[in-house]
Protein backbone atom coordinates (compact mmCIF):
# COMPACT_ATOMS: atom_id res chain seq x y z
CA UNK A 1 0.00 0.00 0.00
CA UNK A 2 2.71 2.30 0.35
CA UNK A 3 3.37 2.12 -3.33
CA UNK A 4 -0.13 3.11 -4.05
CA UNK A 5 0.10 6.07 -1.68
CA UNK A 6 3.38 7.06 -3.24
CA UNK A 7 1.96 6.75 -6.69
CA UNK A 8 -1.01 8.73 -5.57
CA UNK A 9 1.26 11.39 -4.17
CA UNK A 10 3.23 11.66 -7.41
CA UNK A 11 0.13 12.01 -9.44
CA UNK A 12 -1.35 14.70 -7.22
CA UNK A 13 -2.59 17.45 -9.54
CA UNK A 14 -2.23 20.12 -6.88
CA UNK A 15 1.51 19.76 -6.49
CA UNK A 16 3.42 20.66 -9.69
CA UNK A 17 6.51 18.78 -10.88
CA UNK A 18 9.89 20.35 -10.42
CA UNK A 19 10.42 20.71 -14.14
CA UNK A 20 7.19 22.69 -14.44
CA UNK A 21 8.25 25.02 -11.65
CA UNK A 22 11.65 25.67 -13.29
CA UNK A 23 10.13 26.10 -16.74
CA UNK A 24 7.47 28.48 -15.31
CA UNK A 25 10.13 30.50 -13.49
CA UNK A 26 12.22 30.83 -16.66
CA UNK A 27 9.24 31.98 -18.73
CA UNK A 28 8.24 34.37 -15.94
CA UNK A 29 11.72 35.88 -15.94
CA UNK A 30 11.72 36.18 -19.76
CA UNK A 31 8.30 37.79 -19.65
CA UNK A 32 9.45 40.09 -16.85
CA UNK A 33 12.52 41.15 -18.86
CA UNK A 34 10.39 41.80 -21.97
CA UNK A 35 7.90 43.87 -20.00
CA UNK A 36 10.75 45.73 -18.33
CA UNK A 37 12.46 46.42 -21.65
CA UNK A 38 9.49 47.24 -23.93
CA UNK A 39 6.36 47.99 -21.94
CA UNK A 40 7.73 49.96 -18.98
CA UNK A 41 9.58 52.55 -21.15
CA UNK A 42 6.37 53.16 -23.11
CA UNK A 43 4.48 53.62 -19.84
CA UNK A 44 7.23 55.96 -18.56
CA UNK A 45 7.13 57.92 -21.82
CA UNK A 46 3.33 58.20 -21.70
CA UNK A 47 3.52 59.17 -18.02
CA UNK A 48 6.16 61.87 -18.77
CA UNK A 49 4.11 63.20 -21.69
CA UNK A 50 0.97 63.28 -19.58
CA UNK A 51 2.87 65.04 -16.76
CA UNK A 52 4.22 67.62 -19.20
CA UNK A 53 0.77 68.12 -20.70
CA UNK A 54 -0.76 68.61 -17.28
CA UNK A 55 2.02 70.97 -16.19
CA UNK A 56 1.73 72.85 -19.48
CA UNK A 57 -2.02 73.03 -19.01
CA UNK A 58 -1.56 74.32 -15.48
CA UNK A 59 0.95 76.90 -16.69
CA UNK A 60 -1.42 77.95 -19.47
CA UNK A 61 -4.29 78.11 -16.97
CA UNK A 62 -2.19 80.24 -14.64
CA UNK A 63 -1.28 82.51 -17.55
CA UNK A 64 -4.91 82.79 -18.59
CA UNK A 65 -5.91 83.44 -14.97
CA UNK A 66 -3.29 86.19 -14.72
CA UNK A 67 -4.56 87.70 -17.99
CA UNK A 68 -8.14 87.48 -16.75
CA UNK A 69 -7.14 89.13 -13.46
CA UNK A 70 -5.35 91.89 -15.37
CA UNK A 71 -8.39 92.42 -17.62
CA UNK A 72 -10.66 92.45 -14.57
CA UNK A 73 -8.46 95.03 -12.87
CA UNK A 74 -8.45 97.11 -16.07
CA UNK A 75 -12.23 96.88 -16.37
CA UNK A 76 -12.65 97.80 -12.71
CA UNK A 77 -10.36 100.78 -13.27
CA UNK A 78 -12.36 101.82 -16.33
CA UNK A 79 -15.57 101.44 -14.35
CA UNK A 80 -14.16 103.56 -11.54
CA UNK A 81 -13.03 106.16 -14.09
CA UNK A 82 -16.46 106.11 -15.73
CA UNK A 83 -18.15 106.56 -12.35
CA UNK A 84 -15.80 109.42 -11.53
CA UNK A 85 -16.50 111.01 -14.91
CA UNK A 86 -20.26 110.59 -14.41
CA UNK A 87 -20.00 112.24 -10.99
CA UNK A 88 -18.00 115.09 -12.50
CA UNK A 89 -20.54 115.53 -15.30
CA UNK A 90 -23.41 115.50 -12.77
CA UNK A 91 -21.62 118.12 -10.69
CA UNK A 92 -21.02 120.27 -13.77
CA UNK A 93 -24.68 119.90 -14.71
CA UNK A 94 -25.71 120.96 -11.19
CA UNK A 95 -23.41 123.96 -11.39
CA UNK A 96 -24.70 124.86 -14.85
CA UNK A 97 -28.27 124.41 -13.64
CA UNK A 98 -27.60 126.67 -10.65
CA UNK A 99 -25.98 129.20 -12.98
CA UNK A 100 -28.93 129.07 -15.35
CA UNK A 101 -31.37 129.46 -12.45
CA UNK A 102 -29.37 132.42 -11.11
CA UNK A 103 -29.22 133.94 -14.58
CA UNK A 104 -32.95 133.45 -15.08
CA UNK A 105 -33.65 135.03 -11.67
CA UNK A 106 -31.42 137.93 -12.58
CA UNK A 107 -33.21 138.32 -15.90
CA UNK A 108 -36.56 138.09 -14.14
CA UNK A 109 -35.47 140.72 -11.61
CA UNK A 110 -34.22 142.95 -14.43
CA UNK A 111 -37.48 142.44 -16.34
CA UNK A 112 -39.50 143.15 -13.19
CA UNK A 113 -37.44 146.28 -12.54
CA UNK A 114 -37.90 147.35 -16.14
CA UNK A 115 -41.66 146.76 -15.94
CA UNK A 116 -41.88 148.66 -12.63
CA UNK A 117 -39.78 151.50 -14.03
CA UNK A 118 -41.90 151.56 -17.18
CA UNK A 119 -45.02 151.59 -15.04
CA UNK A 120 -43.64 154.44 -12.92
CA UNK A 121 -42.71 156.36 -16.05
CA UNK A 122 -46.13 155.76 -17.52
CA UNK A 123 -47.84 156.78 -14.27
CA UNK A 124 -45.68 159.91 -14.09
CA UNK A 125 -46.52 160.74 -17.70
CA UNK A 126 -50.22 160.19 -17.05
CA UNK A 127 -49.96 162.30 -13.87
CA UNK A 128 -48.24 165.09 -15.82
CA UNK A 129 -50.90 164.84 -18.49
CA UNK A 130 -53.63 164.96 -15.85
CA UNK A 131 -51.96 167.94 -14.12
CA UNK A 132 -51.63 169.73 -17.44
CA UNK A 133 -55.23 168.95 -18.33
CA UNK A 134 -56.42 170.05 -14.88
CA UNK A 135 -54.38 173.25 -15.11
CA UNK A 136 -55.94 174.04 -18.44
CA UNK A 137 -59.44 173.33 -17.15
CA UNK A 138 -58.87 175.08 -13.83
CA UNK A 139 -57.26 177.95 -15.69
CA UNK A 140 -60.20 178.24 -18.05
CA UNK A 141 -62.68 178.06 -15.19
CA UNK A 142 -60.66 180.49 -13.07
CA UNK A 143 -60.35 182.93 -15.92
CA UNK A 144 -64.04 182.77 -16.60
CA UNK A 145 -64.81 183.20 -12.92
CA UNK A 146 -62.27 185.99 -12.52
CA UNK A 147 -63.64 187.73 -15.60
CA UNK A 148 -67.08 187.68 -14.08
CA UNK A 149 -65.84 188.85 -10.71
CA UNK A 150 -63.46 191.51 -11.96
CA UNK A 151 -65.67 192.50 -14.77
CA UNK A 152 -62.73 192.67 -17.08
CA UNK A 153 -61.97 190.31 -19.89
CA UNK A 154 -59.02 188.00 -19.35
CA UNK A 155 -58.97 186.59 -22.80
CA UNK A 156 -55.36 187.56 -23.34
CA UNK A 157 -53.38 184.33 -23.23
CA UNK A 158 -50.31 185.75 -21.52
CA UNK A 159 -52.35 187.48 -18.84
CA UNK A 160 -54.52 184.41 -18.39
CA UNK A 161 -51.46 182.15 -18.04
CA UNK A 162 -49.87 184.46 -15.46
CA UNK A 163 -53.07 184.65 -13.39
CA UNK A 164 -53.56 180.86 -13.54
CA UNK A 165 -49.94 180.14 -12.64
CA UNK A 166 -50.06 182.55 -9.71
CA UNK A 167 -53.36 181.07 -8.53
CA UNK A 168 -52.08 177.50 -8.75
CA UNK A 169 -48.81 178.44 -7.06
CA UNK A 170 -50.80 179.97 -4.22
CA UNK A 171 -52.91 176.81 -4.01
CA UNK A 172 -49.87 174.58 -3.88
CA UNK A 173 -48.14 176.63 -1.25
CA UNK A 174 -51.30 176.85 0.83
CA UNK A 175 -51.37 180.66 0.87
CA UNK A 176 -54.32 181.09 -1.45
CA UNK A 177 -56.77 181.64 1.39
CA UNK A 178 -54.49 184.23 3.01
CA UNK A 179 -54.32 186.60 0.01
Amino acid sequence: MTDSIRAAEELNPLIPHLSEIILGAVWFLILLVLIWKFVVPNFEKAYAERTQAIEGGLAAAETKQAEADAKLAELEQRLADARHEAARIREEAREQGAGIVAEMREQAQAEASRIVEHGKTQIEAERQQAVTSLRAEVGALATTLASRIVGESLEDDDRQRRVVDRFLADLESGTAGQN
